[in-house]
């Protein structure tokens, strides 16, 4: 049974206030991006899930979240600085959603995605598994999706990501859209220099994404060409 707008948003919402505490008291630069209203009513009406939830917050409330400066982005109802929504990006109402079994719910400029497990990674316990750019491999987090977002504006995202970094990096980072990455040659996850070495370009998200598909089958069936 499909639940209506009035169904789904819930006065209380619990969920988004905590939201905002935490975002001010993050521990790096954080820019929580505008949404329109209708975007973000069609967006929860196509998740099915009440602003209760961490999810519905985000996709009610926010466009979106820029982390330490653009480099993680969270998932929201969709913005002008971020054209993704957790519905549209997740592809929620096409034939085929983008990834079965699984929400993704953020990614980094790298190229690496974060997502919710509902079954695709064996466990349907909810818990944000994140594909790692420099081995693309799945690693579990061993945190919910609410825990994953107070972790991505309050801890140590510099140090989760500083074998990852290059001097000037925030100046490349500056100027991508929330829909665009950065593509690595070599590849992060193919031996080589340091990134800061490696021939960087700005791209889009979604021809990152299938790239990175398409390598994952390669080297799961053995044949991906070394560097």
């Amino acid at each position: 049974m499909v639940r209506s707008l009035e169904e789904l948003v819930d006065p209380a919402d619990p969920s988004f206030p905590l939201i905002e505490e935490w975002v001010a008291d993050a521990s790096t630069d954080v820019t929580v991006l505008p949404v329109e209203r209708r975007a973000a009513e069609a967006t929860l009406l196509a998740l099915q899930v009440t602003t209760r939830s961490g999810l519905g917050g985000l996709a009610f409330h926010t466009g979106g979240i820029l982390v330490d400066g653009g480099w993680l982005r969270v998932l929201g109802g969709g913005s002008p600085g971020m054209a993704r929504s957790l519905a549209s990006w997740n592809q929620i109402g096409a034939p085929q959603v983008r990834m079965p079994g699984a929400m993704l719910v953020g990614d980094d400029v790298l190229g690496g995605f974060f997502a919710i497990d509902g079954g695709a990674f064996g466990n349907r316990d909810g818990k944000v598994w994140y594909m790692a750019p420099d081995t693309l491999e799945w690693e579990c987090m061993d945190v919910g999706h609410m825990d994953w977002v107070h972790w991505a504006l309050t801890a140590d995202v510099a140090g989760f990501y500083e074998s990852m970094r290059w001097p000037g990096w925030e100046d490349e980072v500056a100027t991508l859209g929330g829909d665009q990455v950065i593509s690595v040659a070599p590849p992060l996850w193919a031996q080589g220099v340091a990134i800061g070495e490696r021939s960087r370009r700005a791209v889009p998200l979604e021809e990152l994404w299938h790239l990175q598909l398409d390598l994952r089958r390669q080297l799961a069936q053995g044949g991906a060409a070394k560097a």
